[in-house]
């Protein structure tokens, strides 16, 4: 991961520099200084640029002297809405100009107090790289930067809010390792194996196997995974760090099906390649809960993630079976591509008879439905608890992890009846986002809950400032923020 330093606001006058600005108010002294450190080529580029520092505008100086490779002046917008997720794009957009140069600061001067760190948070989540399969890369492909120098008028302040921080960036870039990775490595026992890994960061783990789960009755999530010959995993991870260890929990549940081919219900050819990243719902979630255990949240939480590989052979589950969930009710399924919802079912209803949560949140990459009706900007919210819902999308929108609530109801659930069994697992074309939420409301009992669709924002086909081409871990700093601001001690 990219290294920060937080340093007293003085100019470094050589590699490149980044100023942050916003367009409105006293220009900061770090733009003033550049300036006489230039001998005014600065406003001279911003009069020639006509450069007004709008809200994700930038403006580059080539060789402007002083010392100075480069300076890169970059627009924060209105300051009454330069808030702590335009900044992290800020930072993003700075880690892209310079990461070419070995030398390399970002003037934070001109932010609101108290938000140097979150630039340096959006940096990091720029720098993101997976190069693990990468052989062949020539030098000029490679970023030059390695450490980051954040100019700073309290640089001890920011030091100390930066470890938090960095636990995000780092649970971010677990989930973005493991959603990248080919579905040939990250097997459901690899995952496990993975997971297991973060017992160093304090979290309690424990790993089910097939036998097990078949003593718990997951007739859902094992007949998923009877075509494959990767046995499937359950793996709970416990954080215990609120004040008293043994108050009820908050339970994240998390979609892992490491390749879905459709089973039987086989999907087309073409773009089953990305089916490696459904299991982005449950690598999001272990990168939570090491972003919890990272920053010693006062919490408690758990994460629960069920883990298959959904493949075709000879013993794969047939369109028209029946099976038995965890709860005891039956299922017909008829479309064995409706997998990741039998998945989840078994797996919520365990969370909430095990561990009581005051409230569980479970996140999958579940149905196309979703993009057709929302495309790839917002993930789609059911939710049984208007409270709930309310918390979830105010995180959303102060961490850029935007929601749009979806509705529930009788109407969308008679849709479920079954002839032969207590439902069916799909309740045809319309509306298929919804009755797939239908469905997992049945297993979560009289718990607050709330479903993320993220079919649409768990991969990046394009980067943005802060998320780079690919896995995206969408909803991890949302939850994180929903966890701070309202779980807590």
């Amino acid at each position: 991961m990219l290294d920060i330093e937080f340093d007293r606001s003085a100019l470094p006058g050589k590699g490149a520099l980044v100023l942050l600005a916003t367009e409105d108010g006293e220009r900061p002294a770090s733009l003033r200084h550049a300036d006489e450190a230039t001998q005014g080529a600065v406003s001279r580029g911003i009069e020639a640029a006509e450069f007004g520092f709008a809200k994700g505008k930038s403006c580059v100086l080539i060789g402007p002297g002083g010392g100075y490779g480069r300076i890169v002046l970059i627009g924060l917008g209105k300051a009454a809405e330069c808030d702590a997720a335009a900044v992290e794009n800020a930072g993003g957009s700075a880690y892209a100009a310079l990461k070419s140069s070995r030398q390399g600061a970002i003037a934070t001067d001109g932010l609101p107090d108290g938000l140097a760190a979150h630039a340096a948070l959006g940096a990091v989540l720029a720098s993101y790289r997976f190069d693990l399969y990468r052989t062949r890369q020539k030098p000029d492909e490679l970023p030059k930067l390695e450490a980051l120098s954040l100019l700073c008028g309290e640089p001890e302040r920011d030091r100390a809010a930066w470890p938090a921080l960095a636990a995000i960036a780092r649970g971010t870039f677990v989930t973005r390792d493991l959603v990248s990775e080919p579905a040939n490595t990250l097997t459901p026992a690899v995952f496990a194996e993975r997971i297991a890994e973060l017992a160093s960061l304090g979290l309690e783990i424990q790993v089910f196997t097939p036998e097990q789960m078949q003593e718990l009755g997951f007739g859902a999530l094992l007949g998923v995974a009877m075509g494959s010959d990767a046995p499937a995993r359950m793996v709970v991870m416990q954080w215990r760090g609120a004040a008293d260890r043994e108050a009820a929990p908050i339970a994240f549940v998390g979609k892992g099906v490491t390749f879905d081919s459709g089973g039987i219900s086989i999907k087309p050819a073409g773009g089953m390649e990305d089916m490696k990243w459904d299991m982005a719902g449950a690598g999001t979630v272990v990168g939570l809960m090491a972003a919890l255990a990272g920053r010693k949240a006062k919490v408690n939480a758990v994460g629960l993630v069920g883990l298959v590989e959904n493949m075709l052979s000879g013993r794969a589950q047939r369109p028209g079976d029946v099976v038995k969930s965890a709860s005891g009710q039956t299922i017909e399924v008829l479309n064995t591509d409706a997998e990741g919802r039998l998945v989840l079912a078994d797996v919520l209803w365990f969370a909430q008879e095990r561990f009581k949560p005051q409230a569980m949140i479970d996140l999958a990459t579940l149905t196309g439905a979703i993009i057709v009706a929302l495309g790839h900007e917002h993930a789609g919210l059911f939710s049984n608890d208007d409270t709930l819902s309310a918390r979830l999308t105010e995180a959303g929108l102060a961490t850029a992890e935007k929601l749009w609530r979806m509705p529930l109801g009788d109407a969308y659930d008679k849709l479920l009846r079954s002839d032969i069994a207590d439902m069916k697992n799909i309740g045809g074309r319309p509306g298929g986002s919804i009755t797939a939420a239908q469905f997992l409301r049945r297993f979560v009992g009289e718990v607050p809950w709330a479903h993320l669709d993220i079919a649409g924002t768990a991969w990046a086909s394009k980067e943005t400032a802060i998320v780079p081409k690919g896995a995206s871990a969408f909803g991890l700093r949302l939850l994180d923020r929903l966890v701070a601001t309202h779980y807590e001690d």
